[in-house]
């Protein structure tokens, strides 16, 4: 990772008409080179980073101890993206907040705050759109648009903070997108957010979710992380969970469990296994017994996620008593097992229901405005 990042490769937004280097998305070792580049003291770039990933700028007029000057001389160089707040829904049942934010080029993309008692969490999205095709998740029903920045990810922390003024402690790359399908911008993401000077966020509380993508499984195992991996599963074989998830078709289960265990044996960190609980699908005892098979001998912890049900798709949450009834048998069986707190159900809460619903809405108003002339 230390090779790819001193490259000086921001491998970043894939937006046509953004032709400025991403300056938000460097490290520091890669802003000071830029610095001495084109002509200013090296210690300049210590003071924008600062700015930039402590004082969280939104833009280089607010440097204040930059010259004028340079000041100039950086917005005519660089880009520094910062999302623009669109929306923002707030939970009468828990307090969660959905965030809808704007970025440059035009595109939408949503997060979402949550308070816990160990600290507010924030789940970002990783890409415009995505293509797994994950048939529960409203977040694939376009599409993928293209990949985000790590500037783009680290905004939406960066963002959320300045509007809740508390602090995040923990960050789940759970949102819109395939972490692993932007691994390269989620690499740099992760070292930017927990430097020592960024956020520093622990990376013990990071947790980076996928669909299971095999190879960037094992890449991810060598990258000497701490973070937490996590596994849509959603099934305890191959021929229900290819109902529910394409990826399944490419990468067979067995191959995926074994990049599991692969991460555990090179992190020593556990990982992570969300099963959506999908009624009259993969919510009976049947399941239960194949999925404690499947796992009894996994490092890891089952997250049972009552499915957040999206009006494009005829799933339905599966009822309190079969969840209970499925936590109960994997527990009885020694599987570490806990039901996921629903959050923001009132508000759009499912993973990609919000920026969808703002989709539709533009469409319908840029439609009625056509009509109109």
């Amino acid at each position: 990772m230390e090779e790819r990042i001193q490259r000086g490769e921001t491998e970043h937004i894939e937006a046509k008409d953004i032709k400025k280097r991403d300056i938000k998305s460097m490290t520091l070792a890669e802003l000071t080179e830029e610095m001495v580049q084109i002509g200013e003291k090296p210690f300049r770039a210590a003071q924008i980073y600062q700015w930039m990933h402590e004082k969280l700028a939104d833009g280089f007029d607010e440097m204040s101890n930059l010259s004028k000057g340079l000041r100039e001389t950086l917005k005519e160089r660089y880009s520094c993206p910062c999302l623009n707040l669109v929306d923002v829904r707030i939970s009468k049942i828990d307090g969660t907040r959905k965030y809808l934010f704007g970025l440059e080029d035009g595109n939408v993309i949503e997060s979402v705050w949550m308070q816990y008692e160990h600290g507010n969490s924030v789940c970002i999205s990783s890409q415009v759109g995505c293509r797994m095709g994950c048939k529960f998740c409203a977040s694939t029903l376009d599409g993928l648009e293209r990949n985000l920045a790590p500037s783009e990810m680290l905004d939406q922390i960066y963002q959320i903070q300045k509007h809740t003024g508390e602090r995040v402690s923990n960050v789940v790359v759970m949102g819109s997108g395939e972490p692993m399908d932007n691994y390269d911008n989620l690499i740099r993401f992760i070292h930017l957010l927990t430097g020592e000077k960024g956020l520093h966020i622990s990376q013990r509380n990071v947790t980076v979710s996928t669909c299971g993508i095999v190879p960037r499984m094992y890449q991810l195992a060598e990258e000497g992380l701490s973070i937490t991996l996590a596994l849509s599963l959603h099934a305890p074989n191959d021929e229900v969970r290819k109902t529910l998830m394409p990826v399944a078709n490419a990468y067979h289960l067995d191959d995926v469990l074994k990049a599991c265990q692969n991460y555990f044996e090179k992190t020593g960190r556990r990982v992570t296994f969300e099963y959506s609980l999908v009624q009259g699908v993969n919510d009976n005892l049947d399941e239960a017994k194949a999925l404690a098979r499947l796992l009894k001998h996994m490092h890891g912890h089952v997250n049972l996620i009552p499915v957040n049900p999206i009006k494009e798709r005829d799933f339905v949450q599966s009822d309190r008593r079969a969840v209970m009834n499925f936590k109960n048998y994997l527990e009885k069986n020694e599987i570490n097992v806990t039901i996921r707190r629903e959050m923001g159900r009132d508000i759009d809460g499912a993973c990609g229901q919000l920026r969808k619903r703002y989709l539709d809405e533009t469409r319908s108003s840029d439609k009625m405005q056509k009509d109109k002339l």
